[in-house]
């Protein structure tokens, strides 16, 4: 059997907290879990999932462009295009 080693983490104590309840009901603790991610990576050579921020999505940016559209065209104040 390889050599294991500790790794120490820093989170959140509410992310941690959720995560062990998530991960229990998987039936595995937070050591598991990040082997099963670090092992999906090597696998993978990527981020096993989409890292998605949602300001990049295809709504919000369609509203970004339509507000700067607006304001291009002088038709909105700053504070209607925060509203908006």
């Amino acid at each position: 059997m390889a050599e294991t080693i500790n790794v120490t983490v820093r989170l959140d104590r509410e992310i941690k907290e959720n995560a062990e309840r998530l991960f229990g009901e998987f039936g595995m603790n937070l050591s598991t879990a990040f082997n099963v991610f670090i092992r999906q990576s090597l696998r993978q050579g990527k981020i096993p999932f989409e890292i998605y921020d949602p300001f990049y999505s295809e709504k919000n940016q369609a509203r970004l462009a339509r507000s700067i559209a607006k304001a291009e065209a002088g038709r909105v104040t700053v504070h209607e295009l925060l509203e908006d």
